[in-house]
C-alpha cells in the first residue's frame, strides 16, 4: 500500500517504513507527525481524492531534523568588477512513516 503526500509545496509518494526529508516541520525529534493531505491512496485499487482523499492520514515519526549541504550562489557581471557569492543551507525534517490511514 502506498500514498502520495503533500507537504511544504511538494509532493511524496510514501509506503509504510519509508524514511524521507521533506520542508521543515518544527516537530520535535521522537514525535508522531500527521499528514492530512493525501492526495491519492494505491494498493489494490487507486483511490484519488479531489483534491485529497476523505478520512485518509499518513502517521510519521520524526526522526530528526538538520541542514542540507550548501548550495553556493555566484553572480557575476563582466567588465565591471561586480560579483558577489553567496551560501545557502536549506533546513529539513527527516521522518519514517509508520502508518497510512485509508
Amino acid at each position: 500500500m502506498y500514498a502520495i503526500i503533500a507537504t511544504g509545496g511538494k509532493q511524496y509518494k510514501v509506503a509504510e517504513g519509508d524514511v524521507i526529508r521533506v520542508e521543515k516541520l518544527g516537530a520535535a525529534a521522537g514525535e508522531t507527525y500527521t499528514f492530512d493531505q493525501v492526495l491519492a491512496v494505491g494498493g489494490n485499487e487507486l483511490t484519488v481524492g479531489c483534491p485529497t482523499v476523505a478520512g485518509a492520514s499518513v502517521s510519521a515519526t520524526v526522526m530528526e531534523e538538520g541542514r542540507g549541504k550548501k548550495v553556493i550562489v555566484y553572480k557575476y557581471k563582466r567588465k565591471t568588477g561586480y560579483h558577489k557569492k553567496n551560501g545557502h543551507r536549506q533546513t529539513y525534517t527527516q521522518v519514517k512513516i509508520e502508518k497510512i490511514n485509508a
